[in-house]
């Protein structure tokens, strides 16, 4: 782990930011405070990482502080504890209580979306949403104050889920961790939330996300797939080329803590004051918060079933039940306390006497000695869950019983049970039958039994500590962080100045563009159907770069002759069609462009396993050229399109393409079959000549601009242009032609000044790919109209300015409702858009 900054010498810092500070604030007296670290949870879950870095905490101080002087004091008292204070001061109520605890909460728990009180206008979801994101805003506020250059920030919980975004927006290189503590949902309760996918988005913003459990990254990462469309990887999510790494890092406790506790003499004098109270009685032990997902209900029901069917045991066991009180001014919750208190009074009426009740409840919460030497002398704890994020009791429990050796009766719908499973009985908390009969079976477990399942669980605790957890994420976070960067080696950001200015200084320009994906109308929803059409913005630049007697445009596409004649059929532009298999010149001419030994015997056969594809996957298509045959389920459910996916590769590999020679590619949302090596950059080298030979010029081609999102297969256009392939690939592409199924594409040799990019006036851009050939990356489509909007009044604006740019300026992508224009008046980006191509006054 690197954790040293070389050039100082200084340990790197780590910002743990969560909803709550580790510390209790009690003031003392004016502007004077006491203040007490809270021991356990992520303060011990840091341990790891203590020696490593230099932590600081930022969250919410406990406390509301409104004057002035006593924000200052408590920030400076915190400021000893290294903690960093966010005062949310009036928003906390709608943040904390309605969007967080309100919303947010019952979502991830599996509970469903709350219903609205529409009675009160002042807290609506609308309003809570909305005081979510600006407490978020808070902390973003906080967090670059404070923040250094190098720094790490973990983030911590669902309350924060805006955070990652915001930070990336203000610095991209900030390297960012988020770790959910509580279960993620399936997709089917997660897509209820209005806000779905901008939390997602914003999540993703993050560099690593850790969960509990598989099963709840894999909520996670099949909830994005869609709702978002996004692809899933086996590290985690792309999402227009950001790479975000999923994984699981199951938190622990500090078992030390608890095993030295257990050895303190008030623990022992409390441990002996029990069994004395229990003497003769199996002791079955519960300690959960008294809120919807512990199952406290289920638990008794369970005890209840248990006692009817065993009345030899009706003397014989208590249950001790702690349950922490939490937010009883909220209506389910003094529900559920009045329904556990119901179910108490009915067993105990039911199977007690006056000297014996087989349930003692405690609604209130105990000290922590205490709370060890209950679970020191029970024989059994019983966890009920009905969703848990983990359940650290049953780790509390397993650290004290190194001398009982008690049974853990856990709940399979805590994400304890992945980790602790193997020596636990695991129930259905649903089926009373069966906690019932669990119970019996721990409570008559032999003794050689309990030591076995309690040495594999007792191992486990030991060694999966909270320490061990944050020193994981960590870890991860590092290798994860610099793996990506040593992955990336091109630049991020587009030099914006140089395009525009190398562009205006040359003779004979070359714009190569993909078609779908590049020039093609954004989709307003994903659930729009597919049809290709021309951005709009783009009508007018497109014409004048036509036009441009220095400027030749080519578009390369995999899509047929018919849909780009319809589409380009009024520019003065170079169209290549299949994937290069046809040429159209300006003059709308078409030529082939297929090798004469290529066979398509395949083709009939292939389309008929497509056609029945199709038919059987809802919201599916496919496109068909003379050369290839692509079946697209980018509109279709994403899960189901790429099960389909893998089905229809078996059809084809064990029918109609099993013998054939074809390249099969398969997309992010396609698969795509076509003749086999070809490529846009294999095509590039012959619709180049051609473009030569129907010029007829002598001046080298000394500029070209290369963008589109391509295909992996197809990414080899980008390196086509670099100086030490150039030249062979054009005496290549040369000696080649005369294999060429038409004569008119039979070439001269061209000499290898064709092409004079000596002055680096050559940009690849690839979009929204996270591994890429091209030298440059820009986020959409967006981002490559803008550029395009530039060359087209470069010339002029060039000619009348020193340059619009800064020398400093680097190229900014442009987000939906960002103002992309100012480097040109309202007058000249009119005539651009309506397609008035006459001379434009500058």
């Amino acid at each position: 782990m690197v954790s040293y900054d070389g050039s100082c010498g200084k340990r790197q810092r780590l910002l743990v930011v969560a909803n709550r500070l580790p510390v209790s604030a009690k003031r003392t007296g004016e502007n004077t405070w006491s203040l007490e670290m809270s021991p356990g949870g992520l303060v011990s879950g840091l341990l790891g990482v203590a020696d490593e870095f230099e932590t600081k905490w930022v969250g919410w101080p406990g406390v509301d502080v409104y004057d002035a002087a006593e924000k200052n004091a408590l920030s400076k008292s915190l400021a000893e504890m290294k903690c960093i204070p966010v005062f949310l001061e009036e928003v906390f109520d709608q943040y904390y209580n309605g969007y967080c605890n309100g919303v947010l909460w019952p979502i991830l728990h599996h509970m469903g979306l709350p219903q609205e009180d529409h009675n009160d206008t002042n807290k609506t979801l609308q309003t809570q949403y909305d005081a979510y994101k600006k407490a978020n805003r808070m902390f973003l506020d906080v967090i670059i104050e404070n923040y250094e250059e190098g720094d790490l920030v973990w983030i911590h919980d669902y309350h924060l889920m805006f955070l990652p975004q915001y930070l990336k927006e203000h610095n991209n290189k900030i390297k960012i961790g988020w770790f959910l503590h509580s279960p993620f949902p399936s997709s089917e309760v997660f897509k209820t939330l209005p806000s779905r996918s901008e939390l997602l988005r914003s999540v993703l913003a993050a560099d690593l996300l850790g969960f509990h459990t598989y099963d709840f990254a894999s909520h996670f990462e099949r909830t994005c797939t869609r709702i978002l469309g996004v692809e899933g990887t086996h590290e985690g999510i792309v999402d227009h080329g950001k790479a975000t790494r999923v994984a699981v890092f199951p938190i622990g406790i500090d078992p030390n803590r608890f095993i030295k506790a257990c050895a303190l003499p008030e623990v022992r004098q409390q441990m002996t004051e029990l069994k004395e109270r229990f003497a003769g009685k199996k002791v079955i032990l519960g300690v959960d918060r008294l809120d919807m997902i512990k199952g406290i209900p289920q638990k008794f029901l369970g005890f209840e079933k248990f006692l009817e069917e065993n009345m030899d045991w009706r003397d014989k066991v208590v249950l001790v039940q702690i349950a922490v009180p939490t937010r009883n001014n909220v209506p389910e919750y003094r529900k559920v306390k009045t329904q556990v208190h119901g179910l108490v009074g009915r067993i105990n009426g039911r199977f007690g006497s006056v000297s014996s009740l087989p349930i003692h409840h405690l609604d209130c919460s105990v000290d922590f000695n205490f709370l060890c030497a209950l679970y020191a002398i029970a024989d059994v704890m019983l966890v009920t869950s009905l969703r848990d994020g983990m359940n650290l009791v049953s780790y509390e429990f397993i650290a004290c019983q190194e001398a009982k050796k008690g049974v853990l009766v856990l709940s399979e719908f805590a994400g304890a049970a992945q980790s602790l499973g193997a020596g636990a009985i695991l129930v259905n908390p649903w089926d009373v039958t069966e906690v019932s009969s669990a119970i019996k079976e721990a409570l008559n477990m032999p003794l050689e039994e309990r030591e076995k399942r309690h040495r594999v669980n007792f191992q486990y605790v030991k060694t999966h500590s909270a320490k061990k957890w944050g020193n994981d994420f960590i870890s991860e976070l590092h290798t994860f962080s610099e793996s990506e960067m040593k992955s990336k080696k091109i630049s991020l950001g587009l030099p914006q100045q140089d395009v525009v200015q190398r562009y205006s200084k040359s003779n004979n320009r070359l714009i190569i563009l993909g078609f779908f994906g590049t020039l093609t109308e954004p989709m307003k929803n994903q659930n729009e159907e597919l049809e290709l059409k021309l951005n709009p913005e783009l009508k007018g630049t497109l014409k004048a770069l036509c036009d441009d007697p220095k400027t030749t445009v080519v578009v390369m596409s995999r899509s047929g002759k018919n849909i780009l004649d319809k589409i380009f059929g009024e520019y003065n532009i170079w169209l290549a069609a299949e994937n290069g298999m046809f040429l159209r010149d300006t003059t709308g001419e078409w030529m082939t462009n297929i090798p004469e030994n290529m066979n398509l015997d395949w083709v009939d056969g292939a389309k008929n396993v497509f056609n029945y594809f199709t038919d059987r996957t809802p919201r599916s298509f496919f496109e068909e050229s003379e050369t290839s045959l692509v079946w697209n389920y980018e509109n279709a459910d994403a899960e189901f399109g790429r099960a389909q996916a893998r089905d229809l590769l078996q059809y084809l590999w064990a029918g109609p393409i099993s013998n054939a020679s074809v390249d099969v590619v398969r997309g992010n949302h396609s698969v795509e079959v076509h003749a086999m090596g070809e490529t846009k950059g294999a095509a590039l080298g012959r619709i180049l000549e051609e473009i030569v030979r129907k010029k007829s010029t002598t001046t080298p081609i000394d500029y070209v601009f290369c963008s589109g999102y391509f295909l992996e297969k197809d990414e080899d256009i980008y390196t086509f242009f670099t100086p030490e392939v150039v030249s062979s690939k054009l005496s290549h592409e040369t000696r080649s032609t005369s294999s060429s199924s038409n004569p008119s594409l039979k070439k001269k040799n061209l000499s290898t000044n064709v092409i004079d990019l000596k002055k680096g006036n050559y940009f690849s851009v690839a979009i929204g790919q996270a591994h890429t050939k091209a030298r440059y990356v820009v986020d959409s489509s967006h981002d490559v109209v803008d550029i395009l909007h530039k060359l087209a009044v470069a010339d002029t604006t060039i000619a009348t300015t020193s340059g619009p740019f800064s020398e400093r300026e680097d190229y900014q992508t442009r987000n939906a409702n960002a103002d992309w224009k100012p480097w040109i008046n309202y007058v000249k980006l009119r005539e651009l858009a309506i397609g008035d191509t006459e001379p434009i006054d500058v």
